[in-house]
């Protein structure tokens, strides 16, 4: 199948809050970068003057799990700067995200950032972080957790899976390996543009593990089994289910390297790189309190929230079609009985970098 008949790219998380609600692998996760976030908020380059402070936050979906790493890199910030200098904090994702949760978020939310900080204002930008978001030399300080693993297009149908990294297939990996590099380079050039002289990064995203794993094998294993299931039920065609590939790729420790010695990223450097296993908090709940269907529930509801609904745009209507709705709840159903089944700890490779801008 040609390129021109797959989806452009991903769809926005689910909607109306709901990857607020259902992303607490996500949050939790996050939560290990934030020392990182912490020691390069007090070692960045400040703007010289009065001019407000830009902490740029890449991928920020619906807000729920930035609020924490918002607020760190304030409290740390406030501590070199006072109470009065401006503070710019700016989210970015793809115009198509649903951006009102996260307003409704800062607004009322305890946790909000803005709470008692009059001199900390925040915006939004819908804008795929694909291409320069921010004006050159702009931004103090960048974040970016569990969003750079989505790649800018669907390089390629995967006729044995949904997800690359279980496939077997040459050409579906090699597209998936080629389209991953080459957007991995556009991220870092963009951001080369976007920083200012001092400034840093932190990203947190998916990785493979240094023996080449990418984890979660039995959600993925479920969610694909879940999907052949709703075939032999008609729900979904043969045709439609080829479509469906998740743009998603855990890199290498090489591959997170290789573009800092390119000329395109003069000016950048890569200060840090770990390579980690995230925290299983579903796992330890299912330890505690032995509930197999939470377990099976809590992480079919992960994927509902962040990449059943990319799945749907296989449907020959696209997210506009009428099953869309019913074939994301049925599979989602799907997969919870079958995790339930067999309950078992989900690896969750993790990289988190520290990059500079010179």
């Amino acid at each position: 199948m040609s390129d021109q008949t797959m989806p452009a790219g991903p769809a926005p998380m689910e909607g109306h809050g709901g990857y607020n609600r259902r992303s607490a692998v996500q949050g939790s996760s996050g939560a290990g970068a934030l020392p990182l976030l912490r020691q390069a908020a007090g070692e960045v380059a400040l703007p010289v003057g009065e001019a407000p402070i830009v902490i740029a936050d890449y991928g920020s979906s619906q807000g729920r799990n930035s609020l924490s790493p918002m607020a760190a890199a304030i409290e740390v910030l406030r501590t070199r700067i006072g109470a009065a200098r401006a503070i710019s904090v700016v989210h970015t994702d793809l115009p198509s995200n649903d951006f009102a949760p996260l307003f409704q978020l800062l607004a009322g939310d305890p946790a909000s950032y803005l709470r008692g900080d009059p001199a900390v204002f925040a915006s939004a930008i819908g804008r795929s972080f694909y291409e320069q978001i921010l004006p050159n030399a702009s931004v103090t300080l960048g974040w970016s957790a569990w969003a750079v693993q989505w790649l800018s297009r669907t390089p390629s149908t995967i006729p044995d899976h949904v997800q690359v990294a279980y496939s077997f297939d040459a050409v579906a990996r090699e597209a998936f390996a080629v389209q991953a590099a080459q957007d991995w380079e556009l991220f870092l050039a963009c951001r080369a543009r976007e920083l200012a002289p001092g400034g840093r990064l932190v990203v947190l995203t998916m990785a493979r593990t240094d023996a080449g794993d990418f984890g979660y094998r039995a959600l993925l294993t479920a969610m694909y089994e879940a999907l052949r299931a709703l075939i032999g039920e008609g729900l979904v065609s043969e045709e439609e289910a080829a479509r469906m590939a998740i743009p998603t790729v855990g890199r290498t420790r090489a591959e997170f390297t290789a573009p800092f010695a390119a000329a395109s990223h003069v000016g950048l450097a890569l200060e840090q790189l770990d390579i980690f296993e995230g925290e299983d908090t579903i796992w330890q709940d299912f330890q505690r309190d032995g509930d197999a269907q939470a377990f099976g529930t809590r992480w079919a509801a992960f994927s509902a929230a962040s990449v059943l609904p990319t799945m749907a745009l296989g449907l020959k209507g696209g997210a506009e079609d009428p099953r869309a709705a019913e074939f994301v709840a049925c599979l989602e159903r799907g997969m919870a009985e079958r995790l339930a089944a067999a309950p078992e700890p989900m690896l969750i490779p993790l990289a988190a970098l520290v990059i500079a801008r010179s």
